[in-house]
């Protein structure tokens, strides 16, 4: 299917600006004596012109491509504003037919350049940074533990010796001790002793040591 034309109001500016500009390059032409077909060949060349250069532009921005831009404007600018009653068109003056004369050598030049010329190169990306290498790096070693030194034991306390006990406490223990063998008939304890004398256990069991 054919896409339908939207005709607006940037449409019909286009198409009344590229006819004006068309008619005043070829009245250009003729006044400078490029009659016939040749006077209407005239804005041919600089539409194409600028069609190439545009073409070129929106692929590359080089000064070549500005340079024949400004040609161009300057060809399609300067035959509208010549038309407009500055110039006299029934006595052109010399230049303006050799620059009229010359324009077809100029067009070609400049249409071969931008269609054959060597675009301007993009610029070359950074290449990306490279990859840091990963060392593997030990693991931290353990700290040695401290071994510390076993303490010796202590010496053994040499045991106090036994208390002195008079006679006559050993007596009455003989007495109580044998009174507890009748009772019970088993030998006096060293509890039993320290309980029924009240005296200190070790003094009790020196008592008993003795009785045995």
């Amino acid at each position: 299917m054919f896409r339908s034309i939207r005709v607006d109001a940037v449409l019909i500016q286009a198409v009344i600006a590229g006819a004006l500009s068309f008619a005043h390059l070829h009245d250009l032409a003729e006044a400078a004596g490029q009659t016939g077909w040749k006077a209407w060949a005239y804005p041919v060349s600089v539409d194409l012109l600028l069609v190439a250069v545009w073409r070129r532009l929106r692929t590359d921005r080089s000064k070549l491509a500005w340079v024949w831009f400004l040609v161009a404007l300057v060809a399609s600018l300067g035959a509208n504003i010549a038309t407009a009653g500055l110039l006299d068109l029934n006595h052109v003056p010399a230049w303006l037919r050799i620059l009229v004369a010359g324009w077809p050598a100029l067009a070609f030049l400049g249409g071969t350049l931008l269609a054959h010329g060597p675009a301007d190169h993009a610029p070359t990306p950074e290449p990306a940074p490279r990859p840091v290498p990963v060392v593997d790096r030990p693991e931290p070693a353990e700290p040695a533990h401290e071994v510390l030194p076993v303490p010796e034991p202590a010496p053994a306390l040499p045991k106090p010796p036994p208390p002195a006990v008079p006679p006559a406490l050993v007596d009455h223990a003989r007495k109580v001790a044998s009174e507890h063998h009748t009772r019970t008939g088993t030998d006096i304890d060293t509890a039993t002793l320290r309980a029924r004398l009240s005296i200190p256990e070790d003094l009790a069991g020196a008592i008993v040591a003795q009785l045995t």
